[in-house]
């Protein structure tokens, strides 16, 4: 393949910067639109109609813009794909041996018939846009092909621009249809109530509005329809109520959190000490019979047996009782 001329070469670079250009430009102006739809909206809600048919046509300018864009766009990366037909050393962009001899200018504006369109249309609509990128397209494909077929594909003498093109560089003002179907449809989108009818007799933007208004007035069915509606809406409230109602009754139905052990964190004091009990012990009953199987010693107040005395029951062992200390007095009178 024979390399390429330093034309097509700054063709082919400006080609990829005006695609990302346009791809941009296009997100910005959805993202406008978007506010100035929301905006339509509020003026329908308030009832300014007349403000809302004169500002909607920026809203129509503006999607029609973006169509554009989105054209022009398919119509580079068709160019970018077919760089090689652009080449005028490519054998492959040089008319065919069987057309009729042509002069030297001649040749130099043969443009391949796969391109004419792409061609004619970003040459005749680049002036028109505001991408810079484009533009210099535009000069790097008039420097291509030469002046006089930049002058006839400006001017659309041919006939080769596309349609689609032509429609939306149309500058003339939105017919009142489209201006109406282009309210009914932002009223619908943000739930406005907007049953206007455009022209005498000629229904609006939104028919399903129109109807709804209708109804109340003519149509019995129409009223039954709201009552169905309605009751819809209540029956939905309702299973809405049944969840906390459900989650209620879940929490009666669990055990109350004292029933069972008894947090282990929890703590008794034992009771403080006294000239009769020095050693003070808390004692729960069952807890010695559960552990040790056998009943806890009850103290001997017949004198007949002494009980052992245990690790636990202080220094000088247990401490006798009434009965014990007299018994011990006796025996120190003798």
């Amino acid at each position: 393949m024979a390399p390429q001329s330093s034309a097509v070469a700054k063709l082919k670079v400006q080609l990829k910067l005006a695609i990302s250009r346009l791809r941009m430009v296009q997100q910005k102006d959805t993202a406008i639109a978007k506010q100035q739809r929301r905006a339509m909206a509020q003026l329908l809600e308030q009832g300014k109609i007349e403000s809302a048919r004169i500002r909607v046509e920026n809203i129509i300018r503006s999607d029609l813009t973006t169509e554009l864009h989105e054209i022009l766009e398919l119509y580079c990366e068709l160019l970018l794909a077919r760089i090689g037909l652009l080449d005028p050393s490519s054998p492959s962009s040089q008319p065919p041996s069987s057309s009729p001899a042509l002069s030297p200018k001649e040749i130099q504006a043969y443009c391949d018939p796969g391109l004419e369109e792409a061609v004619h249309s970003i040459i005749h609509a680049s002036p028109r846009t505001d991408i810079k990128e484009l533009q210099s397209c535009r000069a790097l494909l008039i420097e291509r092909f030469g002046k006089d077929f930049g002058q006839r594909a400006t001017e659309d003498r041919d006939g080769k621009v596309a349609e689609r093109v032509r429609r939306r560089l149309d500058t003339s003002p939105p017919q009142r249809e489209l201006v109406d179907a282009y309210l009914g449809e932002i009223a619908k989108t943000y739930g406005v109530d907007w049953p206007e009818k455009s022209g005498e007799g000629g229904s609006g933007g939104d028919e399903g509005q129109d109807e709804g208004g209708d109804d109340e007035d003519d149509d019995p069915e129409g009223k039954g329809g709201g009552q169905k509606e309605r009751a819809e809406g209540v029956s939905q409230k309702e299973k809405k109520l049944e969840k906390p109602l459900e989650a209620e009754e879940l929490s009666r139905a669990t055990p109350p959190r004292d029933l069972g052990p008894s947090s282990p964190s929890v703590r008794v004091a034992p009771p403080s000490p006294s000239t009769e009990n020095v050693t003070p012990k808390l004692k729960m009953p069952g807890v010695g019979e559960a552990k040790t199987g056998t009943k806890a010693s009850a103290p001997q107040t017949n004198g007949k047996a002494e009980p052992k005395s245990k690790k636990g029951d202080g220094p000088g062992g247990k401490i006798p009782d009434v009965d014990e200390l007299a018994r011990r007095f006796a025996q120190l009178k003798r």
